[in-house]
Order: C-alpha cells, then sequence, then structure tokens
C-alpha cells in the first residue's frame, strides 16, 4: 500500500485512532501516551489517562492482534495515596509509562508529578494485574526514563532527559540494583535548526536489533503557534549506547493527519513504546496523538536502518 505522506517511515494503520476517550469505560478527560508489551501471546497496552481532576493515572487494554484492545472497566494504577515518599511525589499524577522486559518480570520506568516536578520512578509487575512500586530513582526535572532490556557491561542502564536551562537532551545512566543511578553521560543532544532543536527524549524502550539498539525518539521545535512533537530514530553500540551509530536527519513520524494535529494540545505525536514481532522485521510504535487519542504507525526494521543512515546524524 502506497504511503499516504511519502516522507513518513512509520506507515499509519488504517484504523487510526485506535482508542478514543469513547473507549475508555470509565469518567475521564483524555487518554494518550501508552507503554506496549507482549504477555502471553496477548498485545499489552500501558495508557496514560487524564482523570476529571485533572491527573493521569493508568490503565490496561489487552489485545489478541495488536489493533482492536479491550480495556480493563477501571484503572491499574492511580497517584499513591499514604504509602511513604510515594505519596508526597506523586501528588500530581503518573505519567508516561515505558515497559522493559527483563527476564520474566516487567519493569514500569514512569515520570512522578508532584509540586517539586517531574522526577522518574520504577515499578514492576509479573501478570499485569498485580503492581508494585520499587523506588523513585531520579532528582526533580527529568523525564523520558526507558530501561533496557538487559545488562550492558554487568550493569542495568537507562536512557532519561534531565532538563538543564531549559534545554532537554537524552543521557545515558547504569545501575547495579535499579534504585541508585549513576556513571551518566549525554548521548544525544538537540540540533539547532532541526525539528528536534528545542527537546529530545527517548520514546520506546531500546530495542536490540542485528545492528545495535534501536531507539525510537521524540524531537521538539519550538513555533510560534506552539511546540510541534515529532518521532524520529536513532541506533546505539551494544556495548557502549553513549555511542550513536546513526540518527534520522528527517522525523519518521510528524503530525499530519487532523487527530495529530487537533487536540487538548495540537501538533504532536508521542510515542512510549513499540513492539519488534516475532520476524525480527516489523516494528509496531504505539503513540499518542495531540494528547487526545492512541494511535499505532508500522515499519520494517531495514527500512528504519536506512532511513538513520541517509544525511547527518
Amino acid at each position: 500500500m502506497a504511503r499516504k505522506f511519502r516522507y513518513d517511515v512509520l506507515q499509519r494503520w488504517e484504523g487510526n485512532p485506535l482508542i478514543t476517550i469513547e473507549d475508555i469505560p470509565f469518567p475521564c478527560n483524555t487518554v494518550f501516551n501508552t507503554a506496549c508489551a507482549k504477555y502471553n501471546g496477548q498485545y499489552i497496552l500501558l495508557l496514560r489517562i487524564e482523570d476529571l481532576t485533572g491527573r493521569s493515572v493508568f490503565a490496561l487494554a489487552r489485545s489478541n492482534d495488536g489493533y482492536k484492545f479491550e480495556l480493563e472497566p477501571e484503572p491499574v494504577m492511580t497517584p499513591c495515596k499514604g504509602k511513604g515518599c510515594f505519596d508526597e511525589y506523586e501528588r500530581k499524577g503518573i505519567e508516561d509509562p515505558r515497559i522493559t522486559k527483563i527476564d520474566d518480570t516487567y519493569y514500569i520506568m514512569y515520570t512522578a508529578v508532584s509540586p517539586y516536578g517531574p522526577m522518574l520512578a520504577l515499578a514492576k509487575t509479573m501478570d499485569f494485574k498485580n503492581f508494585e512500586r520499587i523506588a523513585l530513582i531520579s532528582e526533580p526535572e527529568n523525564k523520558d526514563g526507558a530501561l533496557f532490556p538487559e545488562k550492558i557491561n554487568g550493569k542495568y542502564a537507562r536512557f532519561d532527559r534531565p532538563v538543564s536551562g531549559g534545554v532537554g537532551n537524552i543521557w545515558l545512566s547504569y545501575s547495579d540494583d535499579l534504585i541508585t543511578w549513576g556513571h551518566s553521560r549525554c548521548v544525544m543532544t538537540v540540533r539547532d535548526d532541526h525539528w528536534d532543536s528545542w527537546r529530545i527524549g527517548a520514546s520506546s524502550q531500546p530495542i536490540k536489533i542485528e545492528d545495535g539498539w534501536l531507539l525510537i525518539y521524540h524531537g521538539v521545535k519550538a513555533a510560534s503557534s506552539g511546540p510541534i512533537y515529532r518521532l524520529g530514530a536513532a541506533v546505539l553500540a551494544y556495548d557502549d549506547p553513549s555511542r550513536v551509530l546513526c540518527r534520522s536527519a528527517i522525523p519518521i513520524l510528524s503530525p499530519r493527519e487532523y487527530y495529530e494535529r487537533v487536540g487538548d494540545v495540537n501538533n504532536v505525536v508521542f510515542s512510549c513504546g513499540a513492539i519488534l514481532e516475532d520476524d525480527g522485521q516489523e516494528l509496531k510504535v504505539y503513540y499518542g496523538a495531540s494528547d487526545t487519542s492512541i494511535c499505532l504507525g508500522t515499519a520494517k526494521v531495514n527500512e528504519l536502518m536506512q532511513f538513520c543512515t541517509i544525511g547527518e546524524h
């Protein structure tokens, strides 16, 4: 099938949007930004949903084919109440989860929001029924945490996005226990006069492919009408993910359809996860559109690799 927009490597599913507010079985303001995983042969989405108070919660959706989803009747994670430090630091909500499977455990790295600012938190589940918070794992003003699915040189590794001076770049950190993180360094920076000139951050969890670690990331450019969020791709070295092998010079997906351009926040495509199918080639990228719905785009890994090696990186 020919692409409607020739410069977008990600092909939109013809049934987009996948999930809108009409599909949510409990009262809410909007649905957007979903993590994803496969569990027991099913596709799992962990959706960020803004409740009627204006705070975000997480809801679960399941599918047998990755396209048609059924939602659980109630949220599976809500801002913590009365449980130590999580109560204080999730006071304004929980946002933008990303799921990584390590052995038999699914780790959820998400943003805890409080009057002190956003910070990273970690939870886990083994069955997507019972969820356990582990720890708060960053200082404030840090978002877009994405955990690697295996250790790098004997240590756990993650991407994150601390903000310094209003500019957000992608950083890499290491840990022995998933709780205390350090040995941090900046691995990808914003690019002047590009589509990702203001802020960037990890979108998907790092995905292991033949050529290295594939990362779908979001880039933001300031415009007179407001910021524009697009998606890009990069590949990083297996044994040293601070080494960028290639990075897309132009976006793999831009807000072009009406549902991507008009919503609670206009001109946004924002992903929090992707699934590499068993053939090792088809990549399903689930993304939020204009903070108003959930959509799906697909691409072949070899197409993304070719795209990343064209032009500067």
